[in-house]
């Protein structure tokens, strides 16, 4: 009787959660009572309160909750295989919409678009990932690709394959985009290295390298910095030396 009671008492309470985003969406919710809701999708019947609260707890935030490994989820008291699963899968879906919506839209116009799905889809990772935006002559999103993963510089992005894959796009310009695991937005030397090259390399197949995007605490714009002016400048010198 007691266990029906109390499993009574939380299915009225998830009812109320429900009710108050339907009528108001997230509004008002704190981070705890949307983990409560999510971790419900995987187990409809269980209190998800307490283990909503450890995650927060762990983790610090609710970000880096959907950002963690499943093993990681998993060892907080009260998360199981479900609930992990439903988180994952959320998080997952929640890449895949701001990447679609993106798709059609002109760069230009959607660069803040462009910016929250590459902090939703890198912000987190332990290792760095290079991503591709391939976009059309009117500067309209075609699909972004990961072209590259782990230590990246000169040695391990190879150009040609960029613009191969650009090719293949029919892109006739280029927004490229990797993330610094410690967080820290600074563009390193071989960050700088990498670009230049890039740039001076699509720039002589006649492709636009418009923006490099270093996605940490935040996001860093190279063109936003006036950073990608000067390589501009820099690659026409050395074209000119040829």
């Amino acid at each position: 009787m007691e266990k029906e009671f109390w499993q009574k008492k939380g299915e009225g309470h998830r009812a109320r959660l429900r009710d108050k985003f339907l009528k108001k969406g997230l509004d008002g919710f704190s981070d705890t009572e949307v983990l409560e809701l999510l971790l419900s999708f995987g187990t409809p019947r269980t209190d998800c309160k307490e283990p909503a609260r450890l995650l927060l707890e762990q983790f610090g935030t609710f970000a880096k909750v959907l950002e963690a490994p499943i093993v990681s989820l998993q060892a907080v008291h009260g998360v199981g295989p479900k609930n992990s699963f439903a988180l994952h899968f959320v998080h997952a879906v929640a890449s895949y919409y701001l990447k679609e919506r993106l798709t059609g839209k002109r760069y230009l116009h959607s660069s803040k678009e462009v910016e929250e799905y590459l902090i939703h889809s890198l912000r987190g990772l332990k290792k760095e990932v290079l991503t591709v935006i391939f976009l059309d002559s009117s500067h309209a999103v075609i699909d972004s690709a990961v072209v590259a993963e782990g230590t990246l510089n000169v040695n391990t992005v190879y150009p040609r394959e960029i613009v191969k894959k650009a090719l293949e796009y029919h892109a006739a310009a280029l927004v490229i985009a990797h993330n610094h695991p410690s967080g820290s937005l600074q563009p390193s030397p071989q960050d700088m290295k990498l670009t230049r090259s890039l740039f001076c390399i699509c720039s002589y197949m006649q492709i636009q390298l418009l923006d490099h995007l270093i996605i940490g605490d935040g996001a860093f714009s190279f063109a936003d910095n006036g950073l990608m002016d000067s390589i501009r400048q820099e690659c026409r010198i050395a074209m000119q030396n040829l």
